[in-house]
């Protein structure tokens, strides 16, 4: 099944507000060029006796400051990254974060924290494992989350009602939150469109005050460069934590 790009929207995502579907993709014109991350956290597990996550993502050393010049800190702002286990969440997460491809992944068991910079905004995607012991614990994070990215295993239709119903947990409580919804594994066959998806995980009910958006990506250890969706989805994300800073 095609991509986003692949099915005939070139350069577009699939934007829902109050269930009327838009096609937007203006401020892609205007794409910035990410710089290179500045950290990356190693995975750690999560203990279920222990659900405790640092409140922001470890940063690496700030150099010292000098007496002559004043610096200030970037503005730090977090997306979340979650999914049922298997969805692919860690692999995209380095391609959005990198801009970079990486081979053989392992998947995260307990949470996965890459921070990029731009300009004087400093992005935090911390991801967190999708394995059932560890789902209960992704409450604990959406209060300081900018954007929530959901990313869903588009060719496991099995799983979908499971997808929908933790998705709209997750969501009842924020209404403003900012959701940005990945239909992963497009290039794999029998992949659900995003149309089909979009009916499947009932994303004309999350609310009329919430941005929201539905975006095909995939990610292969076949693909010589980072997909277009993906580079899309990864502009699309820095632009609405954007708008929110």
């Amino acid at each position: 099944m095609p991509g986003l790009r692949e099915a005939g929207l070139v350069g577009a995502a699939i934007a829902i507000a109050g269930g009327v579907v838009y096609v937007t993709w203006n401020f892609l014109s205007s794409r910035q060029k990410l710089e290179e991350p500045v950290e990356r956290e190693t995975e750690k597990e999560l203990s279920k006796e222990t659900p405790v996550v640092p409140e922001t993502v470890p940063t690496v050393a700030e150099e010292p400051e000098r007496n002559d010049v004043q610096t200030e800190k970037p503005s730090s702002r977090q997306v979340l990254v979650l999914g049922l286990d298997g969805a692919g969440k860690t692999s995209l997460l380095h391609c959005l974060a990198t801009g970079t491809l990486e081979q053989n992944i392992a998947p995260t068991k307990g949470f996965n924290a890459v921070s990029i910079n731009k300009e004087d905004l400093k992005i935090e995607f911390l991801e967190i494992g999708g394995s059932e012991d560890v789902r209960a614990y992704w409450k604990m994070y959406l209060s300081k989350a900018e954007v929530l990215v959901f990313v869903v295993d588009s060719s496991d239709p099995a799983r979908f009602p499971l997808a929908k119903t933790h998705l709209h947990e997750l969501i009842a409580e924020h209404p403003r939150l900012s959701l940005v919804v990945l239909a992963n594994k497009q290039d794999l066959e029998g992949a659900c469109g995003i149309t089909d998806l979009h009916e499947a995980l009932s994303l004309g009910g999350v609310g009329d005050e919430r941005k929201l958006v539905l975006i095909g990506t995939h990610v292969s250890k076949d693909d010589a460069e980072i997909p277009s969706s993906v580079q899309d989805a990864r502009d699309l994300i820095v632009q609405m934590v954007s708008d929110a800073n």
